[in-house]
């Protein structure tokens, strides 16, 4: 690193796997370290790996982390003389850059004007299309009305793609597919935008059917110099949110990837650019010859990882090393391909869902990077994004990348929150992907997800894990020992307790089984006495019934409760309620949004059951936990709230 001397001290103004990245690169570098955190991070990794931490606030981000005075004044007081913002949060935010350089201080990352043309995709969107980059037909709707908003869709066309000028990550983005559905993706595109990042101005743009979205690692030094450092696949995504990223992309028709680095470069250019930035595009699958520029992220990017495995780099030290006034090297060659998988806190089989609670083992695979956020004892909370890690695999060609990608997850164990671990396997071992023939909607022609019944294997090692949190003497061992989950009811039958021979669904069919359970297994229990089992990747949460449980659960599901006539809407995880859309005591009808409820940075309607009268029981800012009603809907039927669904299993 060049005039490393005059940057000596780097408060990380960000959070988990970023954070900890970051970290790495300082220490490597004899850099002091400077963490900041809120109440919610207190035990975090990576406010223990810093050389020093401060504390800015309580645990909602925009308490905290999205606070400039609170992060420039824990520079100051900490003696640090660089800010690096990692991505999200305040990565691109031109007040901390303005705060930054009012005080002295050196803020890793690009100019202010930079910021203010990119960070707005209104306005990057008419900056580069005025220097000749192609853009998505489609028009900004600030200082619009709503009326307004109306004629211009129309003059574009429908479907269309609602999205945040500000910020990124696909948060606040709504398909609109028709003009009925314009104004409820405005309200709630406003909301999240607003929300996520104090901004509420909308872009809409014409949506492409079949995009794959392509994107251009950028670099610029402050003498002038700016080069393409290769192109990333990120077309698997799901609500616009990227999900396995790879480099270089799959299959581009020849001479693209030179259009694409030069239009680039030429968009980095016009602002001058200095630092990691990256310009994405977006590519018609059934034409792949034409690109459009849909934004320009000035950060480093989540998927920064698979360029730095294909180059050799390190971008977050070039980034320091640009940021101290430094020149960039000659463009590296691209050699061999690189996969990440983005590991959620989430369950797949609940449409995604986010998942907190705390970490009761966490196990890395071997032979693969992996940035974390989380390790055991970890709590993951509704505050915050609900990725808690990446896997990197890199191989000499795409198919080896992939298969050591899939191998790796199924080295991977996370116990005491719900993963998306055994669907990125399956998205990775699908046939489209296998191919290169990719998408941005190839994962929802995969849903709904279904969940797989917990094998003999993982029985068998919940049994051992039940016995040894109860301490149960050997002659136990052999007896059936009972699990349910999510209505499901399983009966391991041992030999010696070590071994699975059988084991018992719910419909009393006994499957032969011959896995030992002391391999590719793990195990924990949570604190309500669940157990979780994990294996190559799939992983439950097996809660021990006795035979009485057992026998009303088999009675109940002779004469099933439907849950569309129960009168509760309960939230389907814990979070805040950001909306009401009904009145009090007005009527709805089956399937109608009730109220929205945020958490982990996403909004989530809980709809009506039935059709019928609603009572609200809930406000907006109030807090639900999973499963709480937060409204009753009177059918006509009379229905009351004590009609508890029976086998009901939270």
């Amino acid at each position: 690193m060049n005039d490393s001397k005059t940057m000596t001290t780097v408060l990380v103004a960000n959070r988990g796997e970023i954070a900890r990245r970051i970290l790495r690169t300082l220490r490597e570098h004899g850099l002091r370290s400077v963490a900041v955190y809120s109440e919610a991070d207190t035990n975090a990794p990576h406010v223990r790996e810093a050389d020093d931490a401060v504390l800015i606030g309580r645990a909602p981000a925009a308490e905290s982390y999205l606070v400039v005075d609170a992060v420039l004044g824990a520079a100051l007081r900490s003696g640090a003389d660089a800010i690096h913002p990692g991505y999200g949060f305040l990565s691109e935010s031109v007040a901390l850059a303005e705060a930054c350089a009012r005080a002295g201080i050196i803020f890793i990352g690009p100019s202010i004007e930079a910021l203010e043309i990119m960070g707005d995709k209104a306005k990057a969107r008419d900056h580069v299309a005025a220097r000749g980059v192609p853009v998505v037909p489609g028009f900004t709707a600030q200082g619009l009305s709503d009326a307004e908003i109306a004629s211009r869709a129309d003059e574009v066309g429908y479907p269309l793609l609602v999205k945040p000028s500000a910020g990124g990550g696909g948060k606040g983005m709504e398909v609109v597919s028709d003009a009925s559905g314009l104004g409820a993706a405005l309200a709630s595109a406003r909301r999240v935008a607003k929300a996520a990042f104090g901004d509420d101005a909308l872009i809409l743009e014409r949506l492409i059917r079949r995009p794959r979205h392509i994107e251009v690692q950028v670099f610029g030094d402050s003498h002038g110099t700016v080069i393409a450092l290769g192109e990333r696949e990120c077309t698997l995504q799901r609500r616009h949110q990227k999900v396995i990223e790879e480099a270089p992309a799959a299959g581009l028709p020849d001479g693209l990837t030179g259009r694409l680095f030069e239009a680039a470069v030429r968009a980095a250019e016009s602002v001058s650019y200095v630092g990691a930035g990256t310009v994405e595009f977006l590519i018609d699958a059934d034409a792949p010859d034409d690109f459009f520029f849909i934004e320009m992220n000035t950060r480093l990017q989540v998927e920064h990882p698979v360029t730095e495995a294909v180059t050799g780099l390190d971008l977050v030290a070039l980034q320091i090393d640009v940021a101290a006034g430094g020149a960039l090297p000659a463009p590296p060659t691209v050699s061999g391909h690189a996969v990440e998988a983005r590991i959620y806190a989430e369950s797949p089989e609940r449409d995604f869902l986010p998942s907190t609670g705390r970490i009761l083992h966490f196990a890395e695979p071997r032979g693969v990077r992996v940035d974390a956020a989380i390790e055991t004892g970890s709590d993951v909370t509704g505050f915050y994004d609900p990725m808690i890690a990446k896997v990197i695999a890199y191989g000499p060609d795409r198919a080896t990348a992939l298969s050591r990608l899939d191998r790796a997850l199924a080295q991977t164990v996370v116990l005491g929150v719900d993963t998306n671990i055994a669907f990125l396997r399956q998205l990775l071992t699908n046939e489209r992907v296998v191919s290169g023939d990719l998408d941005t909607g190839l994962i929802e022609t995969l849903l709904p997800v279904q969940a797989a019944e917990p094998s003999a294997s993982m029985i068998a090692a919940a049994k051992q894990e039940l016995q040894r949190e109860t301490g149960r003497g050997g002659a136990r061992l052999a007896q059936e020992v009972l699990f349910r989950r999510s209505g499901g009811v399983w009966a391991a039958l041992t030999d010696a307790g070590s071994r699975a021979v059988a084991f018992l669904t719910d419909t009393d069919e006994l499957v032969e089984a011959a896995a030992d359970a002391r391999t590719s297994l793990a195990s924990a229990t949570d604190a309500d006495g669940a157990i979780w089992v994990s294996e190559h990747g799939h992983s439950a949460r097996l809660r021990p019934v006795d035979r009485r449980q057992r026998m009303r659960l088999r009675l109940d599901a002779q004469h099933p409760t439907s849950m569309e006539t129960h009168p509760e809407a309960r939230a389907p995880m814990p979070g805040s309620i950001v909306a009401v859309h009904v009145e009090e005591g007005a009527i709805v009808t089956a399937g109608q949004p009730l109220v929205s409820i945020e958490a982990m940075k996403m909004e989530h309607p809980v709809p009506a059951p039935h059709d019928g009268t609603v009572h609200l029981l809930m406000a907006v800012g109030d807090q639900a936990k999973r499963g709480q009603a937060v409204a009753l809907v009177t059918s006509t039927a009379g229905t009351t709230s004590n009609d508890t669904p029976k086998g009901a299993i939270a």
